[in-house]
């Protein structure tokens, strides 16, 4: 299975924002331990690409991200200290060109048709749709329409309550960023042991998505 594949499976990615060297193994230990197979970590945390080494190195298995490259040159950086795909907020086609380049699946992030048109014209694996809950599940059901051939992430203020409201709509995966991880408040075995019931929470909800959305196809 290559990554984009494993991305597309994933379903649910969780955005890790200001983690650090200590706290870093402990959450993404939890998130996979709670059946999370994907975890984004933006790329303006210090020290991006020790953290993402780190977690390479010490969790077998589970895929990471970059989030929040804005350019081709952080794109490249990630992408050599083990970036195993790619998220931006924004379209940039230096950060796609890089990452075609390399081989790593891009996401751009994108609101407009035009923009999400572009995105997937200069080489965009996905189009990210941030924020989501700015303009809801009904937009991507209105976009998918005419463009049925992009790929959609919804990212921003998607939880485990509305989360089936986007899949529905369309989205392929979601971005679950605070409602999911907090590393400033995480520290003690007792959170990180809180953060892995979280997590199978999202994990089973969206299992259970997949067995509705199967159920309602096969009785078509």
């Amino acid at each position: 299975m290559t990554s984009l594949q494993k991305v597309q499976e994933t379903k649910i990615i969780p955005v890790i924002r200001n983690a650090n060297n200590t706290n870093i193994i402990p959450i993404a230990q939890s998130l996979f331990e709670g059946g999370i197979k994907a975890i984004e970590i933006t790329a303006e945390t210090p020290e991006v690409e020790k953290l993402i080494r780190n977690v390479r190195d010490n969790i077998e298995g589970l895929l990471v991200g970059a989030g929040t490259v804005l350019d081709g040159e952080t794109a490249r950086a990630v992408i050599m200290a083990g970036a195993q795909f790619i998220v931006s907020p924004t379209v940039n086609v230096s950060t796609v060109k890089i990452a075609n380049r390399y081989g790593v699946p891009c996401i751009m992030g994108a609101m407009t048709p035009t923009e999400m048109v572009t995105a997937y014209e200069a080489g965009a694996d996905m189009v990210k749709v941030f924020p989501a809950n700015s303009m809801g599940p009904g937009y991507l059901k209105n976009i998918l329409g005419p463009l049925p051939q992009i790929q959609i992430m919804a990212t921003g203020g998607i939880d485990k309550e509305n989360m089936f409201d986007y899949f529905n709509a369309g989205a392929k995966v979601v971005g679950i960023g605070s409602q999911l991880v907090k590393p400033d408040q995480l520290s003690t075995k007792e959170d990180f042991e809180s953060l892995k019931e979280l997590a199978r929470q999202y994990v089973d909800k969206a299992e259970s998505n997949k067995s509705r959305i199967f159920e309602s196809e096969f009785i078509k």
